[in-house]
């Protein structure tokens, strides 16, 4: 039996009534769409996260701004903390700006995928996933999990990332005008625990004997990858350095700049290290610095290797620049990105205090 827009919707669908994931940003099937707001924030943090990952930021998302007034009126400098770990920053410089555009648009999100499109940090993706889940629209919504899906449900043979209109298109052939957020949600359910990437779970699915990969014997082949490029090594310093203001003990540490890596995010200083770029190697005061060890961390497109040095001197250094005494014991509320909160732990270790 082919794939077709009626009867793969239509069994899709029923096992989907059935075996729907339970999330905190979802409606169950039958039910009133959920609200825009939870939909576009749950959709935004799920970019190249897990699940599992996202469920704990969206509740504290949502119990800090519960809807996206609350979130445009929010200082930068607390939302991008209450990012920090999540990864991927720019998501989150690119969340506000939304935000604020929805905001001065009257506090309603645009219903269909077009317009939803004019708004900042929107793409295709996740314009089609809000248009679908939230309105109803009939979108064409591929996200990781769908790309797998229909890979094998037609069997794709052309590698990623050439393959994706034809995915597009395919994805297109079997989206249904009806219930088109449900069988979105679907598909990504159907991805995330059935057709997963290594061992699929071929005798559960309700599309198998439509399989054209399974029909070949080799589902898992599927879709296939280009070959990854290796990444370039970056090498950098941070720094440490302490006082004690009011007889505790302080960090220094600097607000990066607003666009780039980490952008907007407190920090530890460093020598100015960047995705193209190696730091530039020296101290960023008049030490002594002593050698507190190495982080290392992998960025998207590049890995770093930080090195960390500690202030030794009995005073802090003059002519920081910008920046601010951070106390100690309130170090996990400074939402430092996880690069520096690895510096941080090390450092921390190495003076021999707590993290």
């Amino acid at each position: 039996m082919d794939a077709s827009r009626e009867t793969t919707a239509e069994r899709l669908l029923d096992w989907y009534d059935v075996n729907a994931r339970t999330l905190p940003w979802r409606a169950p099937p039958g039910t009133p769409a959920p609200d825009p707001y939870r939909v576009w924030l749950s959709e935004v943090m799920l970019q190249q996260t897990t699940v599992a990952a996202v469920k704990e930021y969206f509740a504290k998302f949502i119990r800090l701004w519960p809807s996206v007034a609350d979130l445009a009126a929010a200082p930068d400098e607390e939302v991008m903390a209450a990012w920090a770990g999540l990864g991927y920053y720019a998501r989150a410089r690119n969340l506000l700006a939304c935000a604020r555009e929805v905001a001065a648009r009257g506090g309603t999100f645009p219903e269909t995928e077009a317009e939803l499109r004019t708004l900042p940090g929107l793409g295709p993706y996740t314009a089609a996933a809000v248009a679908a889940i939230a309105f109803g629209a009939r979108a064409v919504v591929v996200d990781a999990n769908v790309e797998r899906v229909v890979s094998r449900l037609f069997a794709i043979e052309i590698p990623l990332p050439a393959s994706r209109p034809e995915i597009r298109e395919r994805t297109e052939e079997i989206t249904p005008d009806a219930r088109a957020g449900d069988f979105a949600q679907a598909m990504m359910d159907l991805g995330s625990g059935i057709c997963t990437v290594r061992e699929p779970k071929c005798l559960l699915c309700p599309l198998s004997d439509t399989c054209a990969a399974r029909a070949s014997g080799d589902p898992a082949r599927l879709p296939v990858k280009a070959p990854k490029k290796a990444k370039p090594t970056r090498t950098g310093r941070a720094f440490w350095i302490e006082t004690r203001i009011a007889g505790e003990d302080h960090v220094w540490l600097v607000r990066r700049a607003g666009k780039g890596m980490l952008g907007g995010m407190r920090a530890l200083p460093d020598d100015g290290w960047a995705a193209r770029q190696d730091g530039h190697g020296e101290d960023l005061a008049q030490g002594p610095w002593e050698p507190a060890g190495r982080v290392s961390h992998v960025f998207s497109h590049f890995a770093l290797d930080l090195r960390l040095a500690i202030h030794a001197g009995a005073s802090p250094p003059q002519d920081l620049g910008e920046g601010e005494w951070w106390p100690l014991e309130k170090l996990d509320e400074a939402g430092l990105p996880t690069l520096f909160a690895k510096a941080a732990r090390l450092a921390l270790a190495h003076t021999g205090e707590d993290a």
